[in-house]
């Protein structure tokens, strides 16, 4: 069985774990119907698309009240 010659020094050890732990950050695109930024491959959490069809029904915003 190999034997290692030297202690790994921290920094090696944390250079060499640094490769496999970090996370990437998730793929963005842009809806194609309102334009907000969204994950690939799903439906858009502002309008409710998908692939140009209207998949889920989302409601109007309520106007703003000017009470006061």
């Amino acid at each position: 069985m190999a034997v290692p010659k030297r202690r790994t020094s921290r920094t090696a050890r944390k250079t060499r774990r640094a490769n496999h732990d970090k996370v990437a950050a998730p793929a963005l695109t842009r809806c194609s119907n309102c334009g907000e930024v969204q994950r690939p491959h799903r439906v858009c959490p502002a309008c409710g698309f998908y692939n140009g069809q209207s998949v889920v029904a989302k409601p109007a915003p309520a106007p703003a009240s000017t009470e006061g």
